[in-house]
Parts: structure tokens; sequence; C-alpha cells
């Protein structure tokens, strides 16, 4: 004989709490207790009770809604990001609800922000962040079909599409040391502050190295200011250093970095060589002519939704969810900040 199906009342059982409060925890449902939640969500995994329930009851309740949370929609990566999931998206049937942060949010935020989405029933979510932690989106993944978009990710209990962060910062890095620069300065970031601009930093601080070129890692975490990096603090370092060329983790970061100099009097690359990362609207058109690495945010949105939707109709289907990661490669912006020392 088959073992029978958990119900809500198992559940309610082994944590216990009433069926009130499981169905509020499980359905994302404010106000409950952290501790209160993370003891029924325990239960129903034990117990095998989302799972079950989401498998019955997916095809009854299909709403082809997604929920996706995106860091900043100001700032030109995430704003490009979340423009591809929509497209991609309505292309597919979905419409998209989105909740977004204003790049300062605490993660405590957008972790209330995620579980607002899953309280207004999407059938998946599209997390788009780098700071909020793998460990903060597993309990949610494990009611919802997840897809972290634009960062690297590894865990097996969701999906990631991204940019291949250590392959970008080593190539821009081997496109400096072709130009001869053999003594430069890298502005890196700790995965505390940034789980995408961190990786492609060090990244090129490795390379640079392992072709013999004298490195100098500045800790973005070091230099702040009201602009969050005092990134003029930083090209008087790399001008101090005799460095011939600062490269930075984002095109905002190489931005500041030329209006630094400028400031000064100088400019790039005749008094310091300047390259950013990221490649996206205006910042990598010809006007400026920013030396970048392109991120193709157009594929990894498209990807992202595709491998989102696919899960969501194995659920539906009572089929295995099968969970993937995916890099896409960038390209190199050849562009005139950054040139032969």
């Amino acid at each position: 004989m088959s073992a029978a199906v958990p119900t809500i009342l198992d559940v309610a059982a082994r944590a216990g709490v009433s069926k009130s409060v499981v169905s509020r925890v499980l359905t994302g449902a404010p106000g409950v207790a952290t501790a209160t939640r993370e003891r029924v969500q325990a239960a129903a995994t034990e117990l095998g009770y989302v799972a079950n329930a989401m498998a019955q009851g997916m095809v009854a309740r299909r709403t082809h809604t997604l929920g996706a949370f995106v860091r900043d929609a100001a700032t030109p990566f995430y704003g490009h990001l979340l423009t591809a999931l929509q497209e991609r998206a309505s292309a597919v049937g979905y419409r998209i609800v989105t909740a977004t942060g204003s790049g300062s949010f605490p993660v405590s935020e957008e972790r209330r922000a995620l579980e607002t989405l899953v309280s207004l029933r999407v059938e998946g979510l599209l997390v788009c962040s780098g700071a909020l932690p793998v460990e903060d989106v597993l309990p949610l993944a494990a009611r919802v079909p997840t897809v972290v978009a634009g960062r690297p990710e590894r865990s097996p209990a969701l999906s990631s599409v991204y940019c291949d962060e250590h392959g970008g910062g080593r190539a821009l890095a081997e496109h400096v040391h072709a130009l001869g620069h053999r003594r430069v300065v890298v502005l890196t970031l700790e995965p505390t502050t940034s789980l995408t601009l961190s990786p492609r930093s060090h990244a090129m601080a490795a390379r640079l190295r392992e072709l013999g070129v004298h490195v100098t890692q500045l800790r973005a975490e070091d230099h702040r200011d009201a602009r969050l990096v005092g990134v003029g603090e930083v090209v008087e370092s790399a001008l101090a250093e005799r460095a011939t060329c600062l490269m930075t983790a984002s095109d905002r970061y190489a931005v500041a970095a030329l209006e630094a100099l400028q400031e000064r009097g100088l400019t790039a690359p005749e008094d310091l060589s300047v390259t950013g990362y990221d490649g996206i609207g205006d910042v990598a058109g010809s006007l400026l002519g920013l030396t970048s690495w392109r991120q193709p945010l157009d594929v990894v949105g498209a990807l992202a939704v595709d491998e989102l939707t696919t899960a969501i109709d194995a659920r539906a289907a009572g089929a295995e969810v099968v969970t993937r990661h995916r890099a896409v490669d960038g390209s190199l912006l050849v562009g005139r900040t950054a040139g032969r020392p």
C-alpha cells in the first residue's frame, strides 16, 4: 500500500502551528515570524508536501504570470536586463510582475520583495540581484520554480543564466596586456559587495599577474564617498603608482574615473588608460568611446525566461524539474579610452 499524500494538516501538526499559519507561509504572505516560517518550511520539506501540492494543483491555477525582482532598474545593467526579460516573457505568452529596489536596499528588504511576489501567486521567480545571497532565495525556490538571471550561481535547487564573469575579466586583462601595459591598477570588489563585480575584477588582476604585469589592487570598499566609490582617490593612487592603466569593474566606475581625470586636467588614454565592464546603452556608444567588455543581456534575459517557463511546464505536468546553470560569453568593446602606453 502506498503512503498517504501529506496534507496541510500534517504540516501544521509537524510544525506545531495552525493550518492558517501554514497557509500564510506557503503562499508567501507577510506577518509570520522568521523562526515560525522556517519551522513550517522545514516540516513541509520533510513531509514532501510542497512539491506534491504544487505539482497536483498547478494546472488548475495557471496564471501565466512571472515575478521578477530587479535590484536597481535605474542602472543600465538591470534596466536592460529587465527589458529583455519582459520582451521574452511576452513573446512566449507570459506577463511579468516586477518588484525593484533602489540599489541600496538591505538584503532583508530584497528578501521581503521576493516573498511579496510569491504571495501574488506568480508561477515562477526571476531573481536579478548581485547582492542577495542564494541562501535567501532557496526557501522560495522550494515553492516555485526560480531562475537567477545575470549572476553566476551553482546551487542545484535552482537554475541560473549569466555572463561568464571570469572569462570576461581575463579576456579584458589580456587586451590591456596586448596594448603593452605593464603597470596596472585594478579596482576590485569583495563578494559581500557584489556577486558579479567581484569575480570579474579579481579575474582581471589574476590574469594580469599570470602575464607578468605589475598589478596594484585597490579595494572599492576602502574608497567610499557619496558616489559609493571614491574614484578620485583611486585615480590619484594610480597616478602615484606610475600605472599606465586603470581597470574598473563596471562602466559606471570607468565613467567616474574619466570624470576624475578631467577634473585634474588629464585625459584617457594620454595620461591614464581606463577600462570599464558591461558595454550597455549610451555608455557603450562611440561618443564616449569607452573600452569595455560587452555583456549580451538580451541573450541572458531570453534564456532565463526560457529556463523558467520550461521548469513551470514540467512542474505543472508533474514531471521532474531539471535545473542547470548557463554561462554566456561576452565580447570585447574596443574604444578610445585605452591605448598603448
